[in-house]
This record gives C-alpha cells, sequence and structure tokens, in this order.
C-alpha cells in the first residue's frame, strides 16, 4: 500500500486515533463540521459536537464500518463546548473515552466516558479528571499499565500551565529557550483518575540540548506513542510548521532523542495522527483537507502504510504528493 487512501468520503473526519480490540481497528476520530465561526488562532472554528466510532477489519480492500455517533456534548454535565481528539484504552473488560472539552469556563479539561464496548455508545462520568488540563490525550498500555500523553499549545492552552498549576497569564517561551514539552501521567487503577503528577516529555537534539521553542520540530500537539523493537516511538504534530515527527527513547516517560520527520506538510492547516501494527504492517492515519477543497476545520481521515529501516528509522511519508 504505497498511496494513502480515504477512509470515510462521506463526512468530515480527522485527528483519527487507532488501536487494535477484538482483532479489528478501531478509529476513534473527531468529527468536523460547518459550524460558521470564525477562524482564529485559538481554534475556535474547530467547534466539533460528537464523536462517531469506525471499525475496519481490512485496510487495503475492507469497508469501513461507522457506528454512529457514540457521545455528544449535550451528554456530558460539564460541558461548555469543543469535543477535540480523543482516544480509547481497554481494560479489564470495559472501554474508556478520553476526551478533551471545554468548561462552562471555557477551559479545556480532559473527560473520561465508558462503555461495554469498543464501538460504544459510551456513558460520560460527571466531573472531568482531577487536575487535567489541555488537549490531545493519547493512551498507551505498556506491561499492563496504562498511561496518558497529553497537551497542546495556543488553542489547546498548555502554556496557561507550568508545573501542572495553572498560571496567572499564558507564557509561550522565547525561540531561544526549551519548548513547551508534551506531558505524559500513569492512570489509577480504576482509569478514571491521574495516578500521579504529569510529568515532561523532554526531546532532545543529537547533542542531548532540549529541542527550543523556534525549533520548526519542536512539540506543538497531537502526542502519540508506539513501541517497535523494544524502542518507545514519541510522535507528535509541530503545529504551526506542519510536520509530524517522532523522537525514540529507552523508556516511556523519556527523555526522547529526536529522530526526523514522517509525515511532511498535507493540505489543511493541521496535521494530527496515530500509528499502529495491524497484521504484520504497520500504518499511519492522519488527515488532509483534500476533499473540502482546503477548508482546515473540514478534514477527512487517511491512511498509509509506514516502512523502518534497517536502524529503525521511519521513512519520511511526502504529504502534499500523496494528496495528488
Amino acid at each position: 500500500m504505497n498511496k494513502a487512501k480515504y477512509l470515510f468520503p462521506k463526512d468530515y473526519m480527522a485527528d483519527p486515533s487507532v488501536h487494535v480490540f477484538e482483532g479489528k481497528l478501531y478509529i476513534y476520530p473527531s468529527h468536523d463540521r460547518e459550524s460558521g465561526i470564525e477562524e482564529n488562532d485559538n481554534g475556535d472554528h474547530f467547534d466539533m459536537n460528537d464523536y462517531h466510532v469506525f471499525s475496519l477489519d481490512d485496510v487495503e480492500n475492507g469497508e469501513v464500518t461507522d457506528h454512529g455517533v457514540v457521545l455528544s456534548v449535550k451528554d456530558i454535565p460539564w460541558s461548555g463546548r469543543q469535543l477535540w481528539d480523543c482516544d480509547v484504552a481497554f481494560k479489564n473488560g470495559k472501554y474508556y473515552m478520553y476526551f478533551p472539552l471545554k468548561d462552562k469556563n471555557d477551559i479545556f479539561r480532559i473527560g473520561v466516558a465508558v462503555s461495554d464496548k469498543s464501538y460504544g455508545p459510551f456513558v460520560p462520568e460527571k466531573h472531568p479528571m482531577m487536575g487535567s488540563y489541555s488537549i490531545d490525550p493519547c493512551l498507551f498500555e505498556d506491561n499492563g499499565k496504562h498511561y496518558m500523553y497529553f497537551g497542546g499549545i495556543w488553542g489547546g492552552q498548555l502554556q496557561r500551565y507550568r508545573n501542572n498549576k495553572a498560571l496567572e497569564s499564558a507564557i509561550l517561551p522565547n525561540d531561544n529557550e526549551p519548548a513547551i514539552s508534551s506531558k505524559v501521567v500513569a492512570l489509577s487503577d480504576d482509569m478514571l483518575e491521574f495516578g500521579e503528577e504529569p510529568k515532561d516529555v523532554v526531546i532532545l537534539d543529537e547533542n542531548g540540548n532540549p529541542l527550543l521553542h523556534g525549533d520548526k520540530h519542536r512539540f506543538f500537539e497531537a502526542s502519540w506513542m508506539h513501541k517497535y523493537n523494544d524502542k518507545y516511538y514519541f510522535s507528535y504534530s509541530t503545529g504551526d510548521t506542519h510536520l509530524i515527527c517522532y523522537a525514540v527513547g529507552d523508556n516511556l516517560y523519556g527523555p526522547f532523542t529526536f529522530q526526523g520527520e514522517i509525515l511532511t506538510p498535507v493540505v489543511g492547516w493541521t496535521t494530527h495522527h496515530s500509528i499502529v501494527e495491524f497484521k504484520g504492517k504497520w500504518y499511519l492515519f492522519f488527515h488532509d483537507s483534500v476533499p473540502s477543497g482546503g477548508r482546515t476545520w473540514l478534514r477527512s481521515m487517511k491512511v498509509v502504510e509506514i516502512e523502518y529501516d534497517n536502524d529503525g528509522k521511519i521513512k519520511t511519508i511526502e504529504g502534499l504528493e500523496d494528496s495528488k
């Protein structure tokens, strides 16, 4: 599978988080819509208000099944607006959906909704996770324990926090200062709360120094974690430089050493992905805005196979070439 293909042309879905459950691929995207809100740097035009779940048993030739709406803003007791990228984890017969949502004060929190089925529907808890903030939860299981990677700057509000505490006012570093980090946290045994204080996911350059805020490869949003040949691969979006990059470490907490670009810019401002192994092949799930004519708030899910070289490096995929 050398060329990317669109997964669900009937509707606009973005930010696909993908896992293998029950021998199938399950896709948990955000659901784009046209809400008429003007574009701005806070991302108010990304005004999603529900989630669908999709499943697929054959990437090359299979039909994608839409399991319909599984959670809506109106179902969530503490809701304000904007259901951004979600992810799902499985433990002890239950599926846990983690989602960012602005509360009634327009502050992003991370909520949990629970289901007996991988395809929902999901029932939300009455309150967001205690101490949660920002966006883009990614769930990763390692040796039976679950961890969440999360965070995003600009509209994702990560610049409003330091050491897990809210600041009086947001601070973005200067270009010559270390970049703001994604966060990682182990979850509690019941999967409903943080089990510790979130820690910084530090990305280092080849000299062992943290990437700077002015580096085009610094973290912006869209954390993802996968494991390949016993190494931890932390991948992420660079936001305003429109790349998917990755860094590799020996520990899921990091630090991670920057390795390169997985995906060059696509049509549309945002770039957001997940990486999963299925039936012996590795796939990159992502989105672009080609079908909507470049409207960056109306995105469409895609998938393409990825390749590793003998050193475990991921071969770069040209995003615009793949859009033709």
